[in-house]
């Protein structure tokens, strides 16, 4: 294939913009935080744009009572994502991640990107965890921009699900 064949970065960005606005067109969603913190919770909750660019939305399935993380803290994690260009051209998918898979531990330290274990997920993966305590549940909508280096160079939107955990338990 010749370079003419392959798309522009800017295509590629308006087709991630598409993907994520027919998903949220789907969704009740909420642009700001609440004032007082207090998110809806559970499979029918809005889901929340949670950073000012419009990278990142979360949909609070669960909020815990243990605290929320602090900086540096190891958090594990478990997820499965699909991706949103195939999601929105009708194709059908098995979501990628090591949500049924106990042999795989994913963690990171919590606002940490100094380090490569925490830098490698994306800045987008951590956010819930400013305004969640621990241990807690989201659907997650995470463009391209605050995802994995992956993500980033290929422009492809994710859907997650993640559960979070302290190293503790």
């Amino acid at each position: 294939t010749s370079c003419d064949d392959q798309k522009s970065y800017a295509e590629l960005l308006d087709e991630e913009t598409d993907a994520v606005e027919k998903f949220l067109k789907t969704q009740k969603v909420v642009e700001k935080i609440p004032a007082d913190s207090v998110f809806e919770v559970g499979e029918d909750a809005p889901y929340y744009k949670i950073d000012e660019d419009g990278y990142v939305y979360m949909q609070v399935l669960m909020n815990g009572e243990d605290g929320k993380a602090h900086y540096n803290e190891l958090i594990f994690f478990r997820y499965s994502r699909i991706n949103l260009l195939t999601w929105a051209e009708g194709g059908t998918q098995v979501p990628s991640g090591n949500d049924n898979d106990l042999s795989k531990a994913y963690s990171f330290n919590f606002q940490n990107t100094n380090l490569d274990s925490s830098s490698q997920y994306g800045t987008g993966i951590q956010m819930p965890l400013n305004f969640l305590e621990m241990p807690c549940k989201v659907n997650l909508l995470v463009k391209s921009k605050a995802g994995s280096l992956n993500d980033l160079t290929s422009v492809t939107p994710y859907l997650y699900t993640v559960r979070y955990y302290r190293s503790n338990i």
